[in-house]
């Protein structure tokens, strides 16, 4: 036998292990996406930005200013320091305080750029802060919440009500921990909530943090409470109340802010930032991004940074009014084609989700509705032939976006996330069609 057939497979580490099978939503939308047929097929479930809310021509303005102000954007396409380019750093600074930051309270906080977008950011305080168990919302932003249970971490789950995380049921969960609250290690909140786009009203972020702040007192250390803002800037119902930053009200030096350019700008620039007190963690994190790649691309940086000294007012205003329109055209849609399977429907006032629970149908992976939208019934009727498969639709099921040991297994199964940022009204409403026909056939 030879020598090579009597060795073992490389050794993982934990999380090696727990990532060697992609996770429920990677390994559907891989699926999918392997033999997706444009213009046939209709993904909502993929959390694309709109092609069209991307500003090319700003883009290639802006890199042409870059290149011709080497004074100003020093080096751009050389690595840049890891805290983030100074240009960008005080571009940020200015549109928060344009946009009602208390410029003093802001002064006072340390601003840092990611080395790759938000989700970067996300890693990054996973990988600085100690294991142990991470307080958030249920529906859950499930793409983080899995990566930091394959880091070791613990998620609990809170429902939601609809202004956030329900503050008696997260007392409840707290109490419940008994001895274990030692274990805590930070709270997680998406202030426009991905999978269900809830809203968290001003009031509850407050009570929210007064709660972290109670913990902290509890057991004497600091218990950091992260607000994800990646949507905060598509709020596009005037009837909502502007978001309010809490840096400003933060006694105990535990609020931290975590943003990103990519739903107004591009995602391609990777841009997100994370604000909040100076020290030991803020240092940590700067430490991550020159492990993780000395900075992020400085070019980039620097674009972003002219963008939003030149053109962000206008591109949030074109961008928010055209989700606005497509939000009521499917919001339409949604009571026309699907209001009578409904006990209720979240969402269209920011961001571009909406989170769809059914009375009585189920929406997993081995229901019918499932099966006959993505034709993998077996029954060629319904399916189409082979090589000739009839359209397709694909959306995220609620059974991947509730904690699978949390309180909504049951209510995420009849649960679903529609995404109308990426393909347009027409398609959307199409869709949403022939999800009628699949729950009446």
């Amino acid at each position: 036998m030879d020598v090579e057939t009597l060795l073992k497979d490389l050794v993982l580490s934990g999380y090696g292990r727990a990532s060697v099978a992609p996770a429920p939503v990677n390994r559907m939308m891989a699926a999918f996406a392997s033999d997706f047929r444009d213009g046939v097929d209709i993904n909502l479930g993929v959390g694309y930005v709109n092609e069209r809310t991307i500003p090319v021509d700003r883009l290639k303005e802006a890199l042409e200013a870059v290149i011709a102000d080497p004074k100003r954007y020093r080096q751009a396409f050389n690595y840049g320091g890891p805290a983030g380019s100074a240009n960008l750093i005080a571009s940020i600074r200015r549109f928060l305080i344009d946009r009602g930051m208390d410029e003093a309270a802001l002064a006072g906080k340390r601003l840092i750029i990611g080395p790759c977008g938000a989700t970067s950011v996300l890693d990054s305080l996973a990988a600085v802060l100690p294991r142990g168990i991470v307080i958030t919302s249920d529906p859950m932003y499930y793409i983080y919440c899995e990566a930091l249970e394959r880091r070791g971490f613990e998620v609990l789950a809170v429902p939601e009500d609809s202004e956030g995380i329900n503050p008696e049921g997260l007392e409840r969960k707290l109490a419940g921990l008994g001895g274990r609250l030692e274990e805590l290690s930070f709270f997680y909140v998406v202030t426009v909530n991905n999978p269900s786009c809830t809203i968290v009203s001003n009031p509850r972020r407050r009570r929210l943090a007064g709660i972290a702040a109670d913990v902290s007192r509890r057991l004497g250390r600091r218990v950091p409470i992260f607000f994800d803002q990646a949507y905060e800037l598509l709020l596009h119902d005037p009837s909502v109340e502007p978001f309010e930053s809490l840096l400003e009200e933060d006694e105990l030096d535990i609020v931290y802010e975590i943003g990103t350019l990519s739903k107004v700008l591009a995602p391609a620039l990777r841009i997100g930032y994370v604000a909040g007190p100076d020290g030991d963690f803020m240092n940590a994190m700067v430490q991550k991004t020159a492990d993780a790649g000395f900075s992020a691309p400085l070019f980039a940086q620097e674009m972003a940074s002219w963008l939003l000294d030149h053109h962000i007012n206008q591109q949030l205003s074109e961008v928010n009014a055209g989700y606005r329109d497509k939000a009521l055209a499917v919001r339409e849609g949604i009571e026309k084609f699907l209001g009578p399977h409904l006990s209720e429907c979240r969402g269209g006032s920011a961001g571009f989700y909406f989170y769809l629970t059914f009375a009585k149908a189920g929406t997993h992976e081995e229901s019918p509705l499932f099966r006959r939208l993505t034709r993998t019934t077996g029954d060629p009727a319904v399916d189409g032939p082979a090589g000739r498969m009839k359209p397709r639709v694909l959306y995220i099921p609620g059974e991947h976006c509730v904690h699978p040991r949390g309180d909504m297994v049951e209510e995420g199964r009849r649960q679903m996330r529609l995404s109308y940022g990426f393909e347009e009204a027409p398609r959307i409403l199409e869709a949403l069609g022939r999800m009628r026909n699949a729950l009446e056939a």
